[in-house]
């Protein structure tokens, strides 16, 4: 009888912190509210666990992790052109995500795990587009 119950409330909460797990849309755009090639929104703030899905809302874009932009010990993912993808994020900390294509265009988002309230500051380090790293000072002003 106990290992029922015991079972039963690891089950029950197990479930009820799945259930607590948010998705957000992120629509792929030639041109939003932000100007040309953008991804809308383009910060997030999310809690462990939450989703987001990638739209294909406009033709020619991808989303995907920038290899230098992910947490220590966190998995990258790269979505293909013209094609939906949902991400899991789990990992605390920050994700710079680019349409590849259009990366030098300043097609970047920011994607905040947890209780994040400043960037590292190796985040901005490295080879990135003029327009891109612009729109990531702007997002991480959000945090």
């Amino acid at each position: 009888m106990l290992k029922t119950l015991t079972a039963s409330l690891a089950l029950g909460l197990a479930l009820t912190g799945a259930a607590a797990a948010e998705n957000f849309d992120v629509k792929m755009l030639n041109r939003g509210d932000d100007g040309a090639m953008v991804f809308e929104p383009a910060f997030l703030q999310l809690a462990p666990g939450d989703t987001v899905t990638f739209l294909a809302t406009d033709r020619g874009h991808n989303a995907e992790t920038v290899p230098e932009m992910i947490p220590e010990g966190a998995e990258g993912f790269e979505g293909k052109i013209n094609e939906e993808i949902v991400v899991t994020f789990d990992q605390e900390g920050l994700y710079g995500i680019r349409c590849k294509p259009h990366y030098a265009m300043g097609m970047v988002m920011t994607v905040a795990v947890g209780d994040i309230e400043e960037a590292p500051e190796d985040f901005l380090e490295g080879r990135i587009p003029r327009g891109a790293k612009q729109r990531f000072e702007e997002q991480l002003n959000q945090l």
